[in-house]
């Protein structure tokens, strides 16, 4: 019965947490000793009574304001500079712009909106398929919460005890820049000469004007990592910096924020952070009730009893993540499932930072696969191509990323090699 409560409750529509509370409510007020209803109360607060969970709202506040700052237009002209020359220029500025805002918002969904609705037509102008470009901006966009600062990343270090947060960062890093390399060599390698465009100019501005314009904003995940690496300052105190940098680029410098605009912003920030706040409040609850059941524990056992080695384990969780994310939030299915595989991956003998990047990353591709995927409604949304044809446009992006987490599954080294060499 309460299974089937959680499963009507997602298929007609409710939110994810919503429809983990209501299942839970109803379990604690029909249960035996010791559940009550105050217990659902009691561990959603919990699961929020943590100092670290700040930099989840904080940063989502910094991705807001570089967004309003008309960062977007430098940003592009920042990376056409570089690679707009390049065969298929335009699609490659979509994809390496992704990856210069991606350490600026650390959301996938943000990117393909502020780089969907430049891209989008401007590709169609030059002669791409708008359903292509749509879905290249939806498989780009993935690169976002990867690259640090990554939200995903802080929410998995709050979940795993003793997993470093800069080490995650660091991680994170080569992974995201392989992604944009593969998506890269196969847009090189599938687009027709006929429709190239040899000389993009997306910006009047300069060569030497347009870098010098977009280093200010690449200054800030520096600015933050950087200052999280050498220990100077916690993740949430360096999220509060990436606000003050933000709020001083965009009123001050950019002059592209006013003050009667900062209620809007801090408005939307806060809308955002809360969709993202009430998941782990629920997801908490829920967990408490695995945990007190020994779910977890049997899980545990049953594999290590029934699993005959790492690999065949790595598989089973690419294949499972893979599945989920078709249906689950990325940050829901990564509460729910990681508290579950974490210790069972320990005990497999796999890096504990490798796993968390992995399980990042396969959840990410959750947002470009139907029929849930949170970029792909985006995407579309800005297209307008119908999500059966831009469905079929994905699907070469989606393998193109399915291989890009095999080679960091089974070379564990294009992910701890960086968070080795610096020390962690």
């Amino acid at each position: 019965m309460i299974y089937a409560i959680l499963i009507i409750g997602l298929l007609i529509g409710l939110p994810i947490a919503i429809a983990i509370i209501a299942t839970l409510l109803v379990f604690m007020a029909t249960g035996e000793a010791p559940y009550t209803i105050r217990i659902v109360a009691t561990e959603m607060f919990r699961s929020l009574n943590s100092f670290p969970l700040l930099a989840i709202p904080l940063f989502v506040l910094a991705g807001e304001l570089m967004n309003e700052s008309g960062i977007t237009g430098r940003i592009i002209a920042f990376a056409n500079v570089l690679v707009g020359r390049m065969r298929a220029g335009l699609a490659m500025v979509n994809i390496w712009a992704s990856v210069i805002f991606a350490g600026l918002s650390g959301s996938a969904v943000a990117d393909t909106s502020a780089i969907g609705r430049v891209f989008i037509p401007e590709m169609e102008k030059h002669g791409y398929d708008r359903s292509f470009a749509a879905a290249l901006t939806a498989a780009s966009s993935v690169i976002g919460p990867i690259i640090p600062p990554s939200i995903p990343v802080i929410i998995y270090a709050l979940i795993v005890s003793g997993v470093s947060v800069p080490a995650l960062f660091l991680a994170g890093i080569v992974p995201g820049l392989l992604l944009a390399l593969f998506l890269s060599g196969y847009v090189l390698l599938t687009v027709k000469v006929d429709h190239v465009d040899q000389a993009i100019e997306l910006s009047a501005k300069p060569a030497g004007a347009a870098l010098l314009e977009g280093i200010l904003p690449l200054l800030m995940p520096v600015f933050v990592v950087g200052s999280i690496l050498i220990g100077v300052v916690t993740p949430t105190e360096a999220a509060s910096f990436a606000v003050a940098y933000a709020l001083v680029l965009g009123i001050f410098v950019y002059r592209k924020i006013t003050l009667s605009a900062l209620p809007r912003i801090f408005a939307g920030a806060m809308r955002d952070s809360s969709v993202i706040l009430i998941i782990i409040a629920a997801v908490g609850a829920a967990n408490w009730l695995l945990t007190y059941n020994r779910v977890p524990n049997m899980l545990t056992d049953w594999v290590l009893a029934n699993v005959d080695g790492k690999t065949t384990f790595l598989i089973a969780v690419i294949l499972l993540f893979l599945f989920v994310g078709l249906f689950l939030e990325g940050i829901a299915a990564m509460l729910v499932l990681v508290p579950i595989l974490h210790p069972i991956a320990v005990s497999l003998g796999v890096d504990p930072v490798h796993f968390g990047i992995l399980v990042i990353f396969n959840l990410m591709i959750g947002l470009i696969t139907p029929p849930l995927g949170l970029c792909l409604f985006v995407a579309e949304g800005i297209a307008n191509v119908g999500m059966v044809r831009l469905t079929r446009a994905i699907l070469p992006f989606f393998f193109v990323e399915v291989l890009v987490l095999l080679i960091l599954t089974f070379v564990p080294e294009t992910v701890i090699w960086l968070p080795r060499v610096m020390g962690f």
